[in-house]
């Protein structure tokens, strides 16, 4: 299976799965004009990959900023994750936010509420 590979403009976030690795990174802004249009292919390449996922997938997430509708495309790559775990495989997902955000730190932890994924809520340092 190949990876996928988005370069991160000032709208769209920079997209990074490996499927070797199980390492799925999501970084930047995420304030696509046609949300479904980017994340569209993101979701089938999940669905292709959580039937031949390794046995641990850790998803780092770090955005500064996403929009609403965003939200809910992050929210279905979450749910495309628990597919995952199902397979008795191990998911990680580590979300990052800056140490003085604190909206996206509770952002975080409302996801995992929501998606029932084990989560490590990860502060770093504004530089």
């Amino acid at each position: 299976m190949d990876n996928l590979r988005i370069e991160g403009t000032k709208q769209t976030p920079e997209i990074d799965f490996d499927a070797n690795t199980g390492i799925l990174k999501l970084s930047g802004r995420s304030i696509p004009e046609n949300t479904f249009e980017f994340f569209n292919p993101v979701l089938n390449w999940l669905d292709e990959f959580s039937a031949q996922a390794p046995d641990k997938v850790i998803a780092k997430i770090n955005l500064e900023y996403f929009n609403t509708s965003s939200s809910k495309y992050i929210l279905e790559i979450l749910k495309r994750l628990k597919t995952v775990l199902k397979d008795d495989k191990d998911v990680l997902v580590e979300w990052y936010y800056e140490e003085d955000d604190e909206e996206m730190m509770e952002t975080g932890e409302d996801y995992e509420d929501v998606s029932g994924l084990p989560f490590e809520i990860i502060s770093i340092e504004e530089e």
